[in-house]
């Protein structure tokens, strides 16, 4: 199809910008030449939009007609570094096999591409929003930076409160989890909190030819290998998941699909087989914690007087920060250790499946993408969406684009692809949001 190819070349100039964002760095340059690709791409909305740039993330209203609550469209515009051998270029924009092949094209330019491009025709036929519409677009994104909370507060100063805003989150996506056959909508109704644990063993240090029992990472081995094998975060399951298994359910065969049916009243025994069979359920219904560094000794032959390991951790809604301290506690004194709790953010309260907000997005699914079924779930990462608290109760975490498994599986990693096929419905989408607000 002819849009198709449109939408494809747009897609491929967004992607041949390189927009790898690094902590503490601006990039200035890099990415004043995204924004220049994106007027080009775009002009109607950057001369009929009231555009602000906060240092490099875009804010731009568009403003309504009539006076309904405003929404928001956002999609972060920087990208991680793209490392490994890839099928093609990764910031080339590769045109082939029915794909936009670079970095960013699922994570997140691609929906950055279709929010553009849908606002773009909307202002081409003349249309007149019934209320304020906003598109947002950090640049601190993959870096935990500050673009988001500087746009909140941006927002917040000019009192403006929002329906609802649509972020990254879930997709279009066949089998959502293993045995769960079908496609769906996976919208994030609920993010968890983030932070990181900072577990500390002390000791005098000393010559490695002489060790004593107990040394500080002998400690911290064995305090991991106990977290490891006795996990003490608590599993409980949320609202949004048993929705989410009654929406799953009965497309799942056998004892997983009678269990997901029911999973209200078998919870105790899903408690205890679902960690078993999937990391990612299990992760929606306890907080997690994963071990990314270490470090002891800077020599070999002498004892670390300071070991230390990183927890990277996940706060879900019934174990928040305060909680989990607690449960630590007693495992820090088992094994001598101490504990600095880094940039912990809580987690958020869930938006209701029921709410209007969620009711039209699944509304908006059901016809735009026929015979897909809508699902709320618990976002495991961590979004922009989360710094927008203060000024909508209705966060939620969709980007109407349909993927595979390889595609999801590329985010983060290589080869990192979009269907062309894939975009025209997500700019329908967002199209009928608008009209709809």
């Amino acid at each position: 199809m002819k849009d198709e190819m449109i939408y494809a070349e747009k897609l491929s100039r967004m992607i041949q910008c390189e927009t790898i964002s690094v902590p503490d760095v601006p990039n200035t340059e890099k990415f004043d030449r995204f924004h220049s690709v994106l007027q080009e791409l775009f002009p109607l909305v950057f001369r009929k939009g009231e555009v602000h740039y906060i240092d490099s993330s875009i804010l731009i209203r568009w403003q309504g007609k009539g006076k309904k609550e405003p929404i928001l469209l956002m999609s972060h515009q920087d990208v991680v570094p793209a490392e490994g051998e890839w099928k093609y270029p990764p910031f080339s924009g590769e045109i082939a096999e029915g794909r936009v092949w670079g970095r960013g094209t699922v994570d997140t330019k691609g929906s950055l591409m279709c929010i553009f491009q849908s606002i773009e025709e909307l202002m081409e036929e003349g249309y007149e929003p019934e209320g304020d519409v906003y598109i947002a677009s950090s640049s601190t994104e993959e870096v935990a930076g500050n673009g988001a909370s500087k746009t909140v507060q941006w927002l917040l100063d000019h009192n403006v409160k929002l329906q609802f805003l649509m972020d990254e989150g879930g997709m279009v996506v066949d089998e959502p989890m293993a045995g769960v056959k079908g496609r769906y909508a996976m919208i994030g109704t609920m993010e968890k909190g983030t932070g990181n644990i900072v577990i500390t063993a002390r000791s005098t240090g000393g010559h490695a030819s002489a060790p004593e029992k107990n040394t500080p990472i002998a400690r911290l081995s064995a305090f991991i290998t106990d977290i490891e094998k006795n996990n003490p975060n608590k599993l409980e399951f949320t609202s949004t998941v048993l929705e989410m298994f009654r929406r799953l359910g009965p497309q799942a065969k056998g004892v997983l699909g009678f269990a997901m049916r029911h999973a209200k009243g078998l919870s105790p025994v899903l408690k205890k087989v679902l960690p078993a069979v999937s990391a990612k359920g299990a992760a929606m219904l306890r907080t997690t914690m994963a071990w990314t560094m270490c470090s002891g000794s800077q020599a070999r032959n002498v004892l670390p007087e300071n070991a230390w390991v990183n927890i990277n951790t996940r706060f879900i809604i019934h174990q928040d920060v305060e909680k989990t301290k607690k449960i630590l506690q007693p495992y820090l004194e088992k094994y001598d250790l101490e504990a600095e709790y880094v940039n912990c953010h809580e987690p958020q309260t869930p938006v209701d499946h029921n709410s209007k907000a969620f009711k039209l997005i699944e509304e908006t699914v059901a016809e735009i993408y026929p015979g897909v079924i809508s699902s709320p779930y618990v976002m495991t990462g961590g979004t922009d969406a989360y710094y927008y608290a203060p000024v909508t109760d209705n966060a939620l975490r969709f980007a109407p684009i349909y993927i595979d498994s390889q595609q999801l599986g590329s985010i983060h990693a290589k080869d990192e692809n979009i269907f062309i096929s894939s975009l025209p419905k997500a700019i329908e989408f967002y199209k009928a949001i608008v009209k709809k607000m």
